[in-house]
């Protein structure tokens, strides 16, 4: 893979310096050097995808419902549900059941008296112990009594 990448950059290299060059198509590989170290990224860090396919069927499901939740002209209807939809890809890429995880956290809202907890931050996904993890998980075995 390093071979290709090395390769496209070289043939990008002698192509800006041909002076007969249109100016369209050097505009193009003057931007391409000019993000080349974004774009090239995977090779150095694997956990970075080579394309952004799942971001982007990640963002389908909202803006496919979007005249759903703005339908009803209500503002607030569509911040909420953006929100809601941050807030459950961040709970998916984390692999966390948001209904697990939302569920403990009503709850812990209720037992707070209807208020935030005053340790709601212990619940973001970064801060979860193993054993909120493993409760939580979407890998994990549905109990008799889940109902979802």
């Amino acid at each position: 893979m390093r071979d290709h990448v090395e390769a496209m950059r070289t043939q990008r290299d002698d192509e800006l310096a041909d002076p007969q060059l249109p100016p369209a198509r050097r505009k193009v590989l003057q931007s391409l050097a000019s993000h080349w170290a974004g774009l090239t990224v995977f090779l150095d860090q694997p956990d970075v995808p080579l394309d952004h396919n799942t971001a982007e069927r990640a963002q389908r499901g909202p803006v496919v419902g979007r005249k759903n939740y703005y339908g009803s002209g209500a503002e607030w209807s569509g911040r909420l549900a953006a929100m809601l939809f941050r807030l459950f890809q961040t709970l998916s890429l984390a692999n966390l059941n948001p209904h697990a995880w939302l569920t403990a956290y009503l709850t812990a809202c209720a037992e707070a008296g209807g208020e935030v907890p005053a340790d709601a931050e212990r619940d973001l996904p970064w801060n979860l112990s193993d054993e909120q993890k493993r409760a939580w998980s979407q890998d994990r075995e549905p109990h008799p009594t889940d109902t979802s």
